[in-house]
């Protein structure tokens, strides 16, 4: 006797892998913290490049103290900031792609601007302090989500 189909019929492996899956709440909010990474990386990144080419260009755009431990010639530190911005655009970019690879040196290339940003203080305070923020968040963004919410 053949048995009716019902609807507590177990699925097969074959029905389930063709079902779409739907994302979870955790799944879209680590998307979205990683995109929210990924913008600001890309943001603070031209933003150092604008500060380096100003920097290289003219020195006396900026404030020099005397006596600064770490005190480098403005150009240096031009280089310095220039480089560090071109990283972070390019990392800002590689994150779109969700690679681990990405949030990992996205955490890295934040930090070098934490730091560059506070030995640099005194020639631009403002801004420094504000590149010091929004690194802070970007390293939050990046690290708060778990790899498995990504996939």
């Amino acid at each position: 006797m053949a048995t009716a189909h019902t609807p507590h019929t177990a699925h097969t492996s074959s029905q389930t892998a063709r079902t779409p899956r739907t994302s979870t709440a955790k799944q879209e909010w680590a998307a979205g913290l990683t995109v929210f990474g990924a913008v600001m990386l890309m943001i603070v990144g031209v933003l150092d490049i604008f500060r380096g080419i100003m920097a290289i260009a003219e020195d006396e755009v900026f404030v020099t103290t005397p006596d600064y431990v770490f005190q480098f010639d403005l150009t240096g530190w031009g280089w310095i900031h220039l480089f560090l911005g071109i990283a972070a655009v390019l990392v800002g970019a590689g994150l779109f792609s969700a690679a681990l690879w990405a949030r990992i040196a996205g955490v890295a290339v934040a930090g070098f601007i934490i730091l560059a940003n506070f030995l640099s203080l005194p020639y631009y305070p403002v801004w420094s302090v504000v590149a010091i923020a929004i690194s802070g968040f970007i390293i939050w963004a990046l690290c708060v989500t778990k790899k498995e919410d990504l996939d």
